[in-house]
């Protein structure tokens, strides 16, 4: 559906992306991650031809993305937290606008998604809270029942409320569309995504499938019979190794269960017992940015 090919922006002397490339599979629900100022956003605008890369190229529902028209664009929903609606119209009064621009807009939808959303149809939308804007932006962007949805840090600033309301709504709809998700709640985003990309500093650092990243990190608790301290010499996939009385935790990042045992025993010695958790999206992102922050400051 998405297919970006070593794509490079600068913004002056700043390289805002840096020859990103990865694919959104048809049919999935990427959750397209990263720390603020990673270019996530910048990836999206690139995606759209809202802005023009430096460098690269991007293929979106087949089309080079510089070539896209309103074939293309009538079948691409698109929400994020700043996108401008025009505040001097109602809420019925902006879809109508909407409504001949899409063959398949669907008016049946259309009321059911603005019911279940709770939407004041003749409320100006100058005059809504921010929560109430971004749903008027998903109540606009689902009834034409896009092929593409995206969505760039959709849940900004939103009660938890509203994001309940936000995603019930998203998740009834996620089956007929390929969904790209970026957003730093990852806790809301885990029972959609699919697939995952992870993008640091313009860079791709991986990309692989929901149901592969939870199996493969798992958090690891070691208890000892003696005075933990961290291995010297601990495989680079433990990752946030941490020492405390007798119990080594650390999270591992290619986890087996078959070979876990005999890869701690092979680093300590007096092993009592070996735990394990699961591990969130959310908890995998922190570790991920924590280790990268501290090989960053290590190479200072």
């Amino acid at each position: 559906m998405i297919q970006v090919n070593d794509l490079w922006k600068k913004y002056g002397r700043q390289d805002a992306l840096r020859g990103l490339s990865f694919e959104v599979p048809a049919g999935s629900a990427m959750a397209f991650i990263g720390a603020n100022g990673a270019g996530k956003t910048t990836t999206i605008k690139s995606i759209l031809n809202i802005i023009e890369p430096t460098r690269g190229r991007v293929n979106i529902l087949g089309v080079d993305s510089r070539q896209i028209s309103p074939r293309e664009l009538a079948q691409i929903g698109y929400v994020s937290e700043s996108q401008d609606l025009p505040g001097g119209l109602t809420v019925s009064q902006y879809l109508n606008y909407l409504r001949p621009f899409y063959p398949t807009w669907d008016k049946d939808l259309e009321g059911s998604v603005c019911r279940q959303l709770s939407l004041p149809p003749h409320q100006k939308i100058r005059n809504l809270s921010h929560g109430m804007r971004v749903k008027a932006a998903l109540a606009c962007a689902l009834p034409f029942r896009p092929k593409l949805l995206i969505l760039d840090e959709p849940f900004s600033g939103l009660d938890p409320l509203v994001r309940d309301e936000f995603m019930e709504e998203l998740l009834a709809q996620a089956g007929e569309m390929t969904i790209l998700i970026s957003s730093h709640e990852l806790g809301e985003i885990e029972g959609l995504a699919t697939d995952v990309a992870f993008i640091e500093e313009g860079k791709l650092l991986f990309q692989e499938s929901m149901s592969d990243l939870t199996c493969r990190f798992r958090e690891v608790r070691v208890t000892l019979d003696h005075e933990a301290s961290v291995p010297k010499a601990a495989p680079k996939d433990w990752l946030c190794i941490r020492a405390l009385g007798t119990v080594l935790t650390f999270v591992d990042g290619s986890y087996s269960e078959s070979n876990l045992p005999e890869r701690v025993r092979a680093q300590c010695t007096g092993v009592k017992h070996i735990d394990t958790e699961p591990m969130t999206l959310r908890s995998i992102f922190t570790t991920l940015a924590r280790t990268s922050r501290s090989n960053k400051e290590g190479d200072l």
